[in-house]
């Protein structure tokens, strides 16, 4: 697990997050500071505790 520098992450912001490909649902992977959508096998990162919901900086995931 790789130690926080920064601002956390709110999980209270999920309710309002949507993955900005499919709409759908995402979920906090804590330990890789990202949010991921299970729908769109995109992994969205989280810098500075702002998750950048842009395709273009997504990483795939299986």
């Amino acid at each position: 697990m790789t130690e926080q520098t920064g601002p956390l992450f709110d999980r209270k912001m999920l309710e309002a997050l949507v993955c900005p490909q499919t709409h759908g649902l995402l979920t906090y992977d804590a330990d890789r500071q990202e949010l991921v959508s299970k729908s769109a096998h995109l992994a969205y990162p989280i810098r500075d505790g702002i998750p950048v919901l842009l395709i273009d900086e997504a990483r795939p995931v299986d």
